[in-house]
């Protein structure tokens, strides 16, 4: 997998946990996973399994297919 598909995928992670203004602690907490995950999620440095991408999608209240279209088009446009 291209590495920056990863950093897009964090990106869209993260815009979309600031859009609901929330810390990263707070959404770790609510898709029970570490901290330190989602922050390697959100920089670019860490995979997201299925299952991950699941866990962070309902506790961004989202669809796990609108964070990749959101990483979609944060890499095509970059």
């Amino acid at each position: 997998m291209d590495t920056g598909i990863l950093v897009c995928f964090g990106k869209a992670v993260k815009l979309r946990r600031v859009e609901l203004d929330l810390s990263q602690e707070a959404l770790a907490d609510m898709a029970t996973l570490a901290r330190s995950f989602v922050s390697g999620i959100e920089r670019g440095t860490t995979k997201a399994s299925v299952e991950s991408v699941w866990r962070l999608a309902n506790a961004l209240d989202c669809r796990p297919s609108d964070l990749w279209i959101t990483a979609e088009r944060l890499y095509f446009s970059s």
